[in-house]
C-alpha cells in the first residue's frame, strides 16, 4: 500500500527515509516532565525520581531542543510552564497514560488476586464505569465490593476490613486525600409544606451522618426548632420517608427520584456549604491493581461531581429565566 502511495507522498516532500526517521519522544523525559510540573521544581523532582538535578536538567534542555520551543521559564525560585510547555504537558499526560494502561492491561491478565472496595451510597451509580474497566485490566482480580455509610467505610478503611472507599467527608482521617467537593441541599418531596407555628420535621440517615450533622449544627445556630421526625438506615429509606412528605433532609442531590425537589436555601433554611469527597486507602494495600482502582473510582466520581455541577448551573438558569 505504501509503494502504490509513493510518488504521491514525494510530491509532497515526503519520502521513506524522513518518514521512517521521525523523531521520537522519549517517555521517561515525558514522566519527568509531568514531575518537575507537579513539583514545580526541577530540584525536587530530581530528589523524587532519585537522579542527580544535572541529569534532569539535561533531560529537560534536550525535551526543549526537541519539541523546537521552551517548555520552563523561571518564576522566583521555581518553574513555570510557558504556552508551548502547558501543550507539551496535556500532550505528555496522555502519552503517559497510555502507555501505563497498555502495561497495565498486558500485566493485569497474569494478576491474580481480591481487592476490597467500598463506596457511599451516594456515588453507587459511578461504580459501574469504574468497575468495568478495572476488569479489562484484570480479568483475574475479584473484587469485593461494600456500599455503606461513610463513617462505616471509613472505620473500615482504618480496620484494614477494606482497601479503598469513596466516602463524603471524614476528610481529617489519616487515610483520606480529597478529589473535589460536594454542595449540600435541602431536598423535599415537590408537596410539601413546612409546618407553621411547630418544629421542623427532619428525615435523616444515622446520628453518625455528616449531611445530618451538619443540617442539625445550621438549624441550631439559626435556631430555628426541629425534630427528627423520621430515620433511615438506607438512603432508599431516607427517599421513601420524604416522599411520603414524612419531613425535609440535608443530602448531595446526586440521583433525585422523581417526586422530590432540592435547593441550597429551599423554603428560607440556611444554606449548607459543602462537604469534601475523599478517597480512603489502606496503608497496607500495596499494587499495580489498588493504584489503578483508586485512579479509576476517582475519575468516576470526578465526572459525576462535574455532571451535577453541569445540572445545578442548568437549575440555577431555569429559576432565574422562570
Amino acid at each position: 500500500m505504501f509503494l502504490e502511495h509513493g510518488p504521491f507522498l514525494r510530491a509532497f516532500g515526503y519520502t521513506t527515509r524522513t518518514m521512517a526517521t521521525r523523531l521520537t519522544l522519549d517517555l521517561d523525559t515525558l514522566r519527568t516532565l509531568t514531575i518537575a510540573n507537579d513539583l514545580g521544581s526541577l530540584a525536587l523532582a530530581a530528589e523524587r525520581l532519585g537522579r542527580t538535578p544535572s541529569a534532569v536538567s539535561l533531560q529537560m534542555k534536550r525535551l526543549q531542543e526537541e519539541l523546537g520551543a521552551p517548555v520552563f521559564r523561571k518564576r522566583g525560585r521555581g518553574l513555570a510552564l510557558t504556552e508551548e510547555g502547558v501543550v507539551a504537558l496535556a500532550y505528555a499526560r496522555r502519552m503517559l497514560s497510555l502507555n501505563d494502561e497498555l502495561l497495565d492491561t498486558m500485566q493485569g491478565a497474569n494478576i491474580a488476586g481480591h481487592i476490597r472496595i467500598g463506596c457511599t451510597q451516594d456515588f453507587v451509580a459511578a461504580l459501574p464505569s469504574a468497575l468495568s474497566h478495572f476488569a479489562l485490566l484484570y480479568p483475574r482480580m475479584q473484587v469485593e465490593l461494600r456500599i455503606e455509610g461513610n463513617a462505616a467505610l471509613a472505620d473500615a478503611v482504618e480496620a484494614a476490613q477494606l482497601d479503598l472507599a469513596v466516602v463524603i467527608g471524614h476528610e481529617a482521617r489519616a487515610a483520606a486525600e480529597a478529589i473535589g467537593q460536594l454542595e449540600i441541599v435541602w431536598i423535599a418531596a415537590s408537596n410539601f409544606v413546612p409546618p407553621q407555628h411547630h418544629p421542623l420535621p427532619l428525615a435523616a440517615l444515622g446520628p453518625q451522618c455528616a449531611f445530618r450533622r451538619r443540617a442539625i449544627e445550621h438549624l441550631e445556630t439559626a435556631t430555628t426548632p426541629y425534630r427528627v421526625a423520621a430515620s433511615s438506615p438506607s438512603l432508599e429509606g431516607l427517599w421513601a420517608a420524604l416522599l411520603a412528605g414524612l419531613g425535609i433532609t440535608a443530602r448531595t442531590g446526586l440521583r433525585l427520584p422523581e417526586g422530590l425537589i432540592a435547593a441550597t436555601s429551599l423554603f428560607g433554611l440556611p444554606a449548607l456549604g459543602a462537604l469534601p469527597v475523599t478517597v480512603h486507602r489502606n496503608p497496607h494495600s500495596m499494587g499495580v491493581a489498588a493504584d489503578r482502582m483508586k485512579i479509576l473510582l476517582t475519575e468516576a466520581v470526578q465526572a459525576a461531581l462535574a455532571s451535577q455541577t453541569q445540572t445545578a448551573k442548568k437549575h440555577k438558569l431555569r429559576l432565574r429565566v422562570g
